[in-house]
């Protein structure tokens, strides 16, 4: 959900992401420091929709087109082996990010008026954030500091919705993506 080192969050906003429990051993001390999602009770992962729509429009409509939208898409694996970077962001690159390009597409296809990150950027850049608002000395020697816990893989089944509460980030929901049949 990093998408800058601007303001805060605030109530109602929603987020779609995908959680990606097998990061937390490596960047969760850099992202408890370093990144305000983390602070505000958000998991490693890679979001998919940031802003999403308003909580206030979280309906039992919206969750069915949910389910509808992201079940359409199969589960699939993730490889995380190297950082990457935006100014002043250190982040982990997803390995194939073409997946998650297609769950943002979708999305913001269906919710026209919810594009990522608010329409601010052109391209959809799938990442698992670790630090933001940090010169380069302090992002290179993160990344260094990594090496060793790289590479891991995640399997990824299912999409979470997170509303903030003022305070903190919550789970609402969560929508599971379809499964290949293991015949």
């Amino acid at each position: 959900m990093a998408d800058d080192s601007t303001s805060g969050f605030k109530a109602g906003q929603t987020a779609l992401i995908v959680r990606v429990p097998e990061a937390e051993r490596s960047v969760r001390g850099w992202r408890e420091r370093l990144d305000p999602s983390a602070r505000a009770g958000v998991p490693a992962h890679v979001t998919v929709l940031f802003p999403f729509l308003d909580e206030s429009r979280m309906d039992a409509l919206v969750h069915s087109a949910l389910a509808d939208v992201l079940g359409s898409h199969q589960a699939f694996d993730l490889r995380f082996e190297r950082c990457g970077r935006l100014p002043e962001v250190l982040y982990l690159v997803p390995e194939p990010d073409t997946p998650l390009r297609r769950l943002t597409e979708a999305v913001a296809e269906r919710w026209p008026e919810a594009p990522p990150y608010g329409g601010r950027f052109a391209e959809i850049v799938p990442h698992l954030t670790i630090a933001q608002g940090q010169e380069d000395a302090v992002l290179e020697e993160i990344q260094a500091g990594l090496a060793g816990s790289l590479p891991f893989t995640s399997r990824v089944s299912s999409v979470e919705l997170i509303v903030h509460d003022g305070v903190k980030w919550q789970e609402r929901a969560s929508f599971a993506l379809g499964e290949r049949s293991r015949s």
